[in-house]
């Protein structure tokens, strides 16, 4: 069983930064894939960020070149810095962890909210 504990979140203006954090419990950080992904009241969760257990990361359009993600493997942290941040990026931003043999975790979410 992996935990995922995220932290970071909180009020910005616009055009502002946040980074989260996301510390993950276990001894096998290193071989998951992990990733960002946000939901906003009344729409789906979708995808923000992916980084593989290789480094390889892939970014929501919406994010590309605003936010980048990173990992720490012996620190088992997980990191997303977001810079010029817009309302429209206000949601619940969720860490997630992905293996193929020990599944798929999730942290419990952390708020971030944009003010214009």
């Amino acid at each position: 069983q992996v935990q995922l504990v995220e932290s970071g979140g909180g009020l910005v203006q616009a055009g502002g930064s946040l980074g989260l954090s996301c510390v993950a419990s276990g001894s096998i950080f290193s071989i998951f894939d992990m990733g960002w992904y946000r939901q906003a009241p009344g729409k789906q969760r979708e995808l923000v960020a992916q980084i593989t257990s290789a480094g390889s990361t892939n970014y929501a359009d919406s994010v590309k070149g605003r936010f980048t993600i990173a990992r720490d493997n012996p620190k088992k942290t997980l990191f997303l810095q977001m810079n010029s941040l817009k309302p429209e990026d206000t949601a619940v931003y969720y860490c997630n962890g992905r293996q193929i043999l020990f599944g798929d975790f999730w942290g419990q979410g952390t708020q971030v909210t944009v003010s214009s």
